[in-house]
């Protein structure tokens, strides 16, 4: 089963920026998926079971830094295809 995960993190740190782009670049290291990035979240798609496994490393890691606030929306298609009607 495909996934698709819209990831908003919020690091609740005076310097915020430099612990989002690394959370990204960590993310963007992983073949199995593939991860989008915008102006307001990053969306991650790939097989269920490598995301959510990606997801929990990753956002582990960043729970290094206090107060780090995830907020993950996922739906269990891949909404990385364009569909056309």
């Amino acid at each position: 089963m495909n996934t698709s995960v819209d990831i908003s993190y919020y690091p609740l740190n005076v310097e915020f920026i430099p612990h989002i782009k690394d959370f990204i670049y960590r993310l963007n290291q992983h073949e199995s998926i593939v991860a989008k990035t915008n102006g307001m979240s990053t969306q991650v798609f790939g097989k269920y079971t490598d995301v959510m496994r990606i997801l929990t490393n990753e956002i582990e890691k960043s729970f290094e830094l206090p107060h780090s606030v995830f907020i993950l929306k996922i739906i269990n298609a891949d909404l990385n295809v364009v569909v056309n009607d």
